[in-house]
């Protein structure tokens, strides 16, 4: 506990009820930072059955100052260079220093369309919400750590599909080899000062990122979207060789290591958390 007392971290996609970004948010509070959650839509809505009325970011707030520390919620578009701007700038108003940015927002886009039927203002989509809002977000929060001359801790959540190919996920797979890619060389640019970067690489876990495909899947086969949730998870689940899907306390526990003294020695890396897939 107080691991990271003293900290701010700033924690963006943090609205969903079941996302990586509130899961992360809650594990650092409880080490000891201060937070900074953001994200493009306030209270985004879940489709798991007994989500509805979830309060989305002033939610996350709630539960932050319950754990004894400092909230601020801002909604701004990571792939908006001037939201992500004023986002920063309301942080350091607040907080006066960022010292950590995990950084989760992102869309899964088509999850079943060959690269031949794609469209490309789908390809299109996914590429800036996925690659360049991590570029963006990565820039201007790395600006405020070289300022402060104090070190600093960025982690990009990439996936298993920035590891392997996916069929019918080229845009996603695409944008998640570019994160990668991005973690790897602003490594190499941010060492001499002393900030580490990394990248965190899930493989399936439960969180709203598919919500839009189980509705189409339910819709397609005439089921509940409860049955569609199900069907698709278990159907995920038979390629793990740990024989389930991740958590997002998981994801977060992995994110802590890597925003903590413990990982002082790692940087430009991309570790895979995907129960043996890879």
């Amino acid at each position: 506990m107080n691991s990271l007392k003293d900290k701010v971290a700033f924690i963006t996609g943090a609205a969903s009820k079941r996302g990586m970004g509130r899961a992360i948010a809650l594990r650092l509070a409880g080490e000891g930072a201060d937070i900074v959650v953001v994200d493009k839509f306030s209270a985004p809505q879940s489709h798991f059955p007994g989500d509805e009325g979830w309060g989305g970011l002033n939610a996350v707030v709630a539960e932050v100052k319950s754990l004894g520390k400092e909230a601020l919620a801002i909604v701004a578009d990571t792939n908006n260079s001037k939201e992500v701007e004023t986002a920063v700038a309301k942080a350091l108003e607040r907080f006066g220093r960022i010292d950590i940015l995990v950084h989760c927002a992102a869309i899964r886009g088509p999850v079943t369309i060959p690269i031949i039927d794609l469209a490309e203002e789908d390809w299109r989509k996914v590429l800036d919400i996925n690659l360049t809002g991590s570029f963006l977000i990565s820039k201007a929060i790395a600006k405020t750590m070289v300022t402060k001359g104090k070190g600093g801790k960025i982690v990009l959540v990439a996936s298993l599909g920035g590891v392997k190919g996916m069929p019918g996920s080229a845009g996603y797979c695409a944008s998640k080899f570019g994160v990668i890619g991005l973690v790897k060389t602003l490594a190499l640019e941010l060492a001499s000062y002393k900030i580490n970067v990394n990248a965190i690489s899930p493989g399936t876990v439960i969180t709203n990122l598919r919500d839009s495909f189980h509705i189409e899947k339910g819709q397609a086969e005439s089921i509940t979207i409860d049955e569609a949730i199900k069907r698709d998870y278990q159907k995920l689940t038979e390629g793990i060789p740990l024989g389930r899907v991740g958590t997002t306390e998981e994801i977060a526990d992995l994110a802590l290591f890597l925003v903590s003294d413990q990982s002082k020695y790692i940087t430009g890396e991309a570790i895979n958390i995907t129960g043996g897939v890879s």
